[in-house]
């Protein structure tokens, strides 16, 4: 089941495949995943990719080659790495239906996104007699969805959880509390493998939740110690204390978690910001 190879088609489970987006990056590590899933009408496209032409040609070729037509098109969010490939995919396919959330209105969206179908937390999409169940997952941006191919445990996971690397939590869209909400909610359903968004698949998924949420909770607490050794500080000021294990390259993308761990302290009563965003702890 591993291995990733830009435009090449790799079966993952029983009706389920992968298809590398050529997008790789700083942010996207080896690329998109998108997803192909089999239905009732044809092939469900999960998280087309970015609006590159040449991906649209892999994922018709992809089709083609399984052997069922593109039916509809699901996203688990709207940033620009994900949905935006709809747009040329709905050229080529007309009438191809766009299910999914709705995007929010922060500057870091595909605002071509329109979907025919506004997905929430619970519904069902039936793929004869499997289910592909909707968990909302907020956190690493508002809108962000998994979803749960239950009789195998597949959880498609988009960004919530990647191979490799944690996410960025980018407020104000983003929010560390709802992120940590998200995966202990995950801990509680029935899970095998995780599909991610990025990375290949992730084999123990109950540990890896685990290890994330332990990884965000000690970076809090580093946080927490470079607010007693720093007080009225601002996050610019903060991130290479708190981040000294990450590339000084990277820091300027770590500072937006960084903010997002501050805004979690202060609606925990932990933390509190001046009109200056010099923030201390509280008490």
């Amino acid at each position: 089941m591993s291995g990733l190879i830009p435009g090449q088609v790799t079966a993952i489970a029983d009706g389920v495949w992968r298809l590398l987006a050529l997008n790789p990056g700083m942010m996207t590590g080896p690329g998109t995943n998108t997803y192909l899933i089999a239905a009732d009408q044809g092939l469900l496209v999960l998280d087309p990719g970015p609006a590159d032409s040449h991906h649209i040609d892999n994922i018709e070729a992809a089709a083609a080659e399984i052997g069922l037509p593109l039916s509809a098109v699901l996203v688990t969010h709207t940033h620009r790495d994900h949905s935006p490939a709809t747009t040329l995919l709905r050229e080529r396919v007309p009438g191809l239906r766009r299910l999914g959330p709705v995007a929010p209105d922060d500057g870091l969206q595909d605002d071509d996104w329109q979907p025919d179908q506004v997905l929430g937390d619970g519904d069902v999409i039936a793929l004869g007699e499997r289910r592909l169940r909707v968990i909302a997952t907020p956190g690493h941006v508002g809108n962000h969805l998994c979803f749960l191919l239950e009789d195998v445990g597949l959880l498609f996971s988009g960004d919530h959880l990647i191979q490799g690397s944690t996410v960025v939590i980018a407020p104000p869209s983003g929010s560390m509390k709802d992120y940590l909400e998200s995966l202990r909610r995950l801990q509680h359903e029935t899970l095998h493998h995780l599909a991610p968004g990025h990375g290949d698949l992730i084999e123990d998924p109950q540990g890896y939740i685990e290890h994330t949420i332990g990884h965000r909770l000690r970076r809090e607490d580093k946080v927490v110690r470079a607010l007693t050794q720093h007080p009225d500080s601002t996050a610019s000021d903060l991130v290479s204390t708190v981040y000294d294990d990450v590339p000084v390259f990277l820091h300027g993308v770590a500072t937006l978690s960084l903010m997002a761990h501050l805004i979690k302290l202060e609606q925990d009563g932990r933390a509190h910001r001046d009109a200056g965003e010099r923030w201390a702890l509280q008490g």
